[in-house]
């Protein structure tokens, strides 16, 4: 019986899913499936193994491993008395997330926001080009917010992180309260708050 024969048909289908998903993620499905196997075994495999359980070539493998290290999404390992390479996915799925959002960041947005700092030091000659820095600045503000909370909620440890995340809804209602308390939502409505009384 071989590896791929071994593979229960829920890892399967998880497996397949990933493949599928892969690229709408910027990966290929070799890739993505090479990391769902690695996801859901027990044990850290080798590139053959890897190669044996999805029907892909050894080169194949070689690549979409050295793409998923370069992701930092799979550690290598090595067992005691066998000089194979053995890969694993990280067990903790909050260190899985944290590392792909960085990854993203470093790859995605922080280029953007450099582009955009540079734009909002140019000094504009035109209303065009002043509606569109204005439009920029907008931009970075919201992409430097949202980066400066990421940064913040990796500060938090797991736990903390996921309750936080579990509190979504709850938070929202505690902030709408807040600007109804202070007027806020009136502004943002277009509608003007009440004069209070003199």
């Amino acid at each position: 019986m071989t590896i791929s024969d071994q593979i229960p048909s829920l890892n399967r289908e998880f497996i397949a899913h990933f493949g599928e998903m892969g690229s709408k993620w910027g990966i290929n499905r070799t890739v993505g499936q090479i990391y769902a196997l690695l996801y859901v075994s027990p044990q850290a495999l080798n590139a053959d193994e890897i190669a044996e359980a999805l029907a892909f070539s050894r080169s194949n493998v070689s690549m979409g491993l050295k793409e998923l290290q370069a992701w930092r999404l799979v550690r290598l390992r090595h067992q005691t008395g066998d000089r194979r390479e053995y890969f694993e996915a990280p067990a903790d799925v909050w260190e899985i997330f944290r590392v792909l959002a960085e990854e993203r960041r470093r790859r995605e947005i922080e280029p953007t926001l450099s582009m955009l700092r540079t734009a909002l030091l140019e000094t504009p000659t035109t209303d065009a080009e002043r509606h569109a820095q204005q439009r920029m600045r907008e931009m970075h503000d919201l992409i430097d917010r949202l980066m400066t909370w990421f940064d913040d909620v990796q500060k938090l440890a797991p736990e903390t992180a996921m309750q936080l995340m579990g509190m979504g809804s709850t938070v929202t209602k505690v902030l709408e309260f807040k600007d109804r308390l202070t007027g806020r939502s009136n502004k943002a409505s277009g509608a003007s708050p009440k004069r209070e009384a003199l």
